[in-house]
């Protein structure tokens, strides 16, 4: 069973995300915030990282950007999941290293099947 980091600050877009892919046959660890993905990410294997890009401590930027930098955990996948939709901000993301950038509100088949996509290339 695949396992996937997802770390998002809100609990009810967390549910929801976990909801989702869990029934899709998921195994999901949901944390709060970047500095608690980077903790995770040392001490579990992951196959796929989703990063929301606004979080306390550290932002979703600033953790893909750690995890990119660590060449431990710089062939993850890893979505940018996040109300920031800028064009400068998904170029950010996509520039750090990101695998696939989504947009909130989102669609959460559209981000199973991403998922999926990306799940099945590694």
């Amino acid at each position: 069973m695949k396992h996937i980091l997802l770390a998002e600050d809100d609990p009810q877009i967390a549910r929801l995300i976990q909801f989702k892919l869990e029934k899709e046959g998921f195994r999901v660890t949901w944390v709060e915030d970047g500095q608690q993905a980077l903790e995770r990410v040392r001490h579990e294997a992951f196959d796929l990282i989703l990063l929301d890009g606004m979080m306390p401590h550290l932002d979703g930027f600033q953790t893909l950007q750690a995890l990119r930098q660590d060449g431990a955990f710089s062939a993850i996948p890893v979505v940018m999941l996040t109300a920031k939709g800028q064009e400068r901000d998904v170029q950010k993301g996509l520039d750090l290293g990101a695998s696939d950038y989504i947009v909130k509100p989102f669609n959460p088949q559209e981000l199973a099947t991403r998922v999926k996509r990306l799940l099945s290339q590694t």
